[in-house]
């Protein structure tokens, strides 16, 4: 069952008076399903996800991508996701605060073949113009999502990361069983999310059929500019690819977690898993159980991320 969400700010609000409030046991304050609250001034939105169960995964896909097998899910507690995908204006003052070194090389479309230029990075992902500090950040690998939530939670004090698979793909359903959370057309996406459509088919001319509508963007779209899921929760399809916590692995394993955990393995893993297509992505693989999966140091002038963060039991109520 999902929740009416009531929008609340605990940083304007007041009840966080430092950063370190919400890791204290004195912080008795508690948190509706779909709840919006932020830890810091620059900090991302928060949404409380509440928990539940899905059915995920889905018996078919492309050659190599399976997506199965059908499975159930259990989100056992409730967590709070990122109500958009991390900003360039975020991620600007995370590197400045830091000084974390990211790497150039991403690959951009120079409008007539794929490139990867030594110059491309996250300041410049290829737009043919700089990006706004209102637009998903991209051209930032699994390694930079990473640092990113782990200095947010230095930050904060809290326990940031990135979204598990099982996780993201409950959010991004908000309980519908639809292969798109609008239902099975997916033509309608236009008036949902940020995806390849006529108006980019005719500055870009990818070779792959776009969708039969228009959404107003060409390319990349700031944060929030469709309206939310059923969750509260903003572009978990299209604007830019979304980096997961998860190790990709095909067919998902027959004792890995149906508790919403990350699938893990030991060692390096090969490949992680992203999810929820971009502005240049076939509609096909904006589908709600459709997998991507890349290499950690990957960098795409459409791979971004959200953020998710642990609650404490006091934080979250029914």
């Amino acid at each position: 069952m999902l929740h009416k969400s009531i929008p609340v700010s605990l940083f304007a609000s007041g009840l966080l008076a430092g950063a370190s409030a919400l890791a204290t046991p004195a912080f008795e304050v508690s948190l509706p399903p779909g709840a919006v609250f932020t830890d810091c001034e620059g900090c991302p939105d928060l949404v409380v996800i509440p928990p539940g169960e899905f059915t995920m995964g889905y018996d078919g896909g492309e050659p190599g991508r399976y997506e199965g097998p059908v499975r159930e899910m259990q989100i056992a507690r409730a967590f709070a996701m990122g109500r958009h995908e991390v900003t360039h204006g975020q991620f600007r003052r995370f590197v400045e605060a830091s000084g974390h070194q990211t790497a150039g090389g991403c690959r951009i479309w120079d409008g007539e073949s794929w490139q990867e230029p030594e110059w491309a990075d996250w300041t410049d992902p290829g737009y043919g113009r700089p990006p706004e500090d209102d637009e998903p950040v991209a051209c930032v690998s699994w390694l930079d999502a990473r640092a990113y939530v782990d200095w947010l939670s230095e930050k904060t004090g809290q326990p940031y990361r990135l979204p598990t698979e099982a996780e993201w793909e409950y959010a991004a359903r908000a309980g519908s069983e639809e292969a798109f959370p609008w239902g099975g057309d997916e033509n309608e996406a236009c008036r949902w999310a940020n995806v390849y459509d006529r108006s980019g088919e005719t500055e870009h001319g990818f070779p792959w059929a776009a969708a039969d509508c228009d959404d107003g963007f060409a390319g990349v779209a700031p944060v929030g500019s469709f309206p939310p899921n059923a969750l509260g929760l903003h572009d978990m399809l299209g604007n830019v690819w979304q980096w997961v916590e998860d190790c990709y692995i095909v067919p998902y394993p027959e004792d890995g977690p149906r508790d919403g955990s990350a699938v893990q393995v030991e060692g390096p893993c090969d490949r992680r898993s992203v999810r929820g297509g971009s502005w240049i992505t076939r509609m096909y693989r904006h589908r709600l159980s459709w997998r991507g999966r890349d290499p950690e140091p990957t960098l795409f002038s459409f791979f971004g991320f959200r953020v998710a963060r642990d609650l404490a039991p006091l934080e979250a109520r029914p």
